[in-house]
């Protein structure tokens, strides 16, 4: 089996790393915070003494960080993975950035004769857990068709999007409506209760409904209890909505919807909300 490298061991990365462990890769795993290693390296990953050290050892390295300047950063400069990667080797950077930092990643890869796949995610930590991620990659076939039996470790589906930017563009399409439509439940949710109906019956009835869906679901809880523990850090979302709104001006898309939605998740980082779950939105509205 490929020997695998790992950049990155958040909430997502730490999962994913061992559920790659778990289904026999050779995981070697690296994090700025050395000690977030500790628990692979006993249950049998490698530790990796920088980016470099990693892409220069493993056949595919993943990288899992939280925006475009970590990702770019895990690259570049003497310990950086361009440094490492060499000839034939292959990254696959699974943080969530916009389509011109994926391109700059995969120049910066393919210059120094490696192969690039940008793959984002379309889930939280508990689909990381389970390995039911929706990992949507573009970039070289080659690597894709390589990376595909880690892939199904991870995920649940894997689909191939075509070129570098692909893969980042699918995936703010896909938090853009997210966040549109938590924004939206949370003002339904407190117009409700302000007028007097159960909180749970409204999440009954939509639930029986045209837009019944698993995040109304499980984030419907979450409200009615005030219960903002992080899958998905607010923070990120409202970078992802940033990021859709700026390619909406660039590709002159109208997105009025989602404009709007992202002031109320810049109102909650305002408050003071950056590191809660998506759902403490909700506590602007209410």
């Amino acid at each position: 089996m490929a020997s695998v490298g790992f950049l990155g061991l958040g909430i997502m990365g730490k999962a994913m790393a061992l559920n790659l462990l778990n289904a026999g890769f050779d995981v070697t795993v690296w994090n700025r915070n050395p000690e977030k290693c500790t628990e692979l390296v006993v249950k049998g990953a490698h530790q990796g003494i920088s980016p470099k050290d990693v892409a220069a050892n493993c056949d595919i390295t993943f990288a899992m960080v939280s925006d475009p300047d970590a990702a770019l950063a895990l690259c570049q400069g003497p310990d950086g993975v361009a440094a490492g990667i060499g000839s034939g080797r292959g990254y696959v950077d699974m943080s969530t950035v916009d389509d011109g930092t994926s391109k700059t990643i995969a120049h910066l890869i393919t210059q120094a004769g490696g192969r690039f796949l940008e793959a984002p995610v379309s889930g939280t930590k508990k689909p990381a857990e389970d390995g039911t991620l929706i990992i949507l990659a573009a970039g070289d076939q080659s690597l894709y068709d390589d990376a595909k039996p880690a892939f199904d470790v991870m995920g649940k589906m894997s689909p191939y999007l075509g070129e570098v930017g692909q893969g980042a563009n699918m995936k703010l399409v896909v938090n853009m409506m997210m966040g549109g439509m938590l924004s939206i439940f949370s003002e339904g949710l407190s117009l409700g209760q302000k007028a007097g109906l159960d909180g749970q019956q409204i999440l009954e009835i939509l639930d029986a409904g045209a837009m019944a869906n698993p995040m109304f679901k499980g984030k419907g809880a979450m409200l009615l209890n005030e219960d903002y523990t992080t899958s998905f850090p607010l923070k990120h979302m409202q970078k992802d909505m940033r990021l859709a709104v700026a390619l909406g001006d660039q590709l002159d898309q109208p997105l009025p919807t989602a404009a709007i939605a992202n002031e109320a998740f810049k109102q909650a980082m305002k408050a003071g909300f950056a590191d809660e779950d998506i759902a403490a939105v909700y506590k602007v509205v209410k």
